[in-house]
């Protein structure tokens, strides 16, 4: 597969995209990408540095004639997201991610690809090893856990980068400039659980929901997707209508920022009910099948005998729960009246954990508005608290303000439609790109986002459509020769 994925073209980019791909980068494990983009630059000659969290800044001078130019920066994130199917069997620590080329589209084999952003960091090893551009100062910025928690962008020093232009390749639609982003916190939500021993006249099933494509929980919250937590909540809450359900355990979800796919339980039932659960169960399957047609027709819901769990979660604290996560509002808040087609406010149901003492819930909200996100969060949380959990905002980002009249924007349209002959669309996007942050930094930094068409990032189906790396590569050289 190597041989197949550095013939695409442009083939500089292709192979440090495969590269990449050799080394495992998930979140807050990003130590040996940090040592791979560190060693290349030393390869190179190039000077390089690394502050204290792991972001890594490297420096190529200009070429002939540039050397007066403003310092432009090309801006991505080492870490991806590591998302696998049931099914696969894929160690992320150690193992690389398998490629394959379908239909003019590069994937992976049941594993997210790490397109998001392993494409920004390939195509800036592209331009450090080329020796035929035509460019101005560069610097090139890498931060580290940007889809957990953006705490590399957090962490910049005011006197880490020189430029004040900067590009960042974490957008994934070609042909749209983005010059705004929403931003967003986290809102966590504990309860202490209340355990009974498990009766012997009960048996013990793994309940579980799947077949859904998940997806971002910015860029594809307006899709319709099906969420297994808020299926798997409405199908326990209609179960337990109908017969005795207990509930030893429930766990769905991995990212924050991830629309989850998938969502098990265990579940006890009296045998004599069991046949009963099961035409239940056929018929809310039928339901959601019914329901997501359009967007998730392969949902399917499985029941399977297990062995006998020893105790499980008590009648009070079992309602508790499963009446929060019914009631927990997940999807489109709001949509923007400022932009056309922009989700303005969303919250996603994005985790549920059980361990041995606890339950843990994780929500995920998101706004253009900073008084939005602040409202949706303290929704959610009244919700928790009203079912006595202890509850919690973290990781709380800023909003990127669009500035249309952005020196950097306006030559970046001209440079658009000059090379491609129609203009490019100019967005604000509902997820969180780290330019908010940089600007809060760098002041006067002037900043865009673009990137090629990537689909269903942050779930096993993503995947980056060959023909627009090369038109992102030439437009990125264009920019390169022109911007000043």
């Amino acid at each position: 597969m190597k041989e197949v994925i550095e013939a695409l073209q442009p083939s500089l980019v292709w192979k440090h995209f495969y590269a990449l791909n050799q080394i495992p980068r998930c979140s807050k494990h990003e130590e040996r990408i940090i040592e791979f983009v560190i060693n290349f630059a030393k390869e190179l000659g190039l000077p390089w540095k690394k502050d204290e969290v792991g972001n890594v800044l490297i420096s190529k001078p200009a070429t002939k004639g540039m050397e007066k130019r403003p310092t432009l920066v090309i801006q991505g994130h080492l870490d991806m997201v590591c998302e696998k199917n049931n099914d696969t069997v894929h160690d992320f620590d150690k193992d690389p991610i398998k490629m394959l080329v379908e239909d003019g589209w590069v994937t992976a084999d049941g594993t997210t690809l790490g397109a998001d952003n392993g494409i920004a960091v390939a195509i800036a090893m592209a331009v450090m090893e080329s020796t035929d551009l035509v460019h101005p100062p560069m610097e090139f910025l890498f931060t580290i856990d940007e889809e957990t928690g953006l705490t590399g962008a957090n962490a910049l020093k005011s006197d880490f980068l020189e430029g004040r232009i900067l590009l960042n390749i974490d957008s994934e639609e070609e042909g749209a400039l983005y010059i705004g982003c929403a931003g967003g916190l986290d809102t966590e939500m504990r309860k202490d659980i209340k355990w009974e021993r498990s009766k012997s006249d009960f048996e013990t099933y793994e309940l579980k929901i799947g077949g859904l494509r998940g997806g971002h929980s910015g860029l594809n919250i307006h899709e319709g997707l099906g969420n297994a937590i808020v299926l798997l909540a409405r199908l326990i809450s209609g179960l337990s209508c109908k017969v005795q359900v207990k509930l030893a355990g429930i766990n769905a979800g991995s990212k924050h920022n991830a629309i989850p796919r998938e969502a098990m339980a265990q579940i006890q039932l009296l045998p004599d009910q069991k046949a009963e659960a099961e035409d239940i169960i056929a018929s809310f399957e039928a339901t959601f099948k019914d329901e997501l047609k359009f967007t998730d027709k392969d949902v399917f819901i499985s029941l399977e005998k297990i062995s006998m769990a020893h105790k499980v979660f008590s009648d009070e604290f079992t309602s508790q729960l499963i009446r929060m996560l019914y009631a927990m509002p997940h999807g489109v808040i709001a949509m923007s009246h400022a932009i056309e087609g922009l989700v303005q406010t969303s919250t996603n149901l994005a985790i549920v954990k059980t361990g041995e003492k606890e339950v843990e819930v994780l929500t995920s909200q998101r706004s253009s508005v900073a008084s939005e996100v602040q409202d949706i969060g303290n929704k959610v949380r009244a919700i928790g608290e009203l079912a006595g959990f202890r509850v919690e905002h973290v990781g709380g980002y800023p909003a990127w303000e669009p500035n249309p009249d952005s020196k950097l924007l306006a030559a970046c349209k001209k440079i658009y439609s000059d090379t491609y002959g129609k203009e490019p669309e100019v967005k604000a996007i509902h997820a969180g790109l780290e330019c908010g942050i940089i600007g809060e930094h760098y002041d006067g930094m002037d900043m865009i986002s673009f990137g090629p068409d990537i689909l269903g990032a942050h779930s096993p189906d993503e995947k980056i459509r060959i023909s627009s790396v090369e038109h992102i590569w030439e437009y990125l050289q264009e920019i390169m020769k022109t911007i000043q």
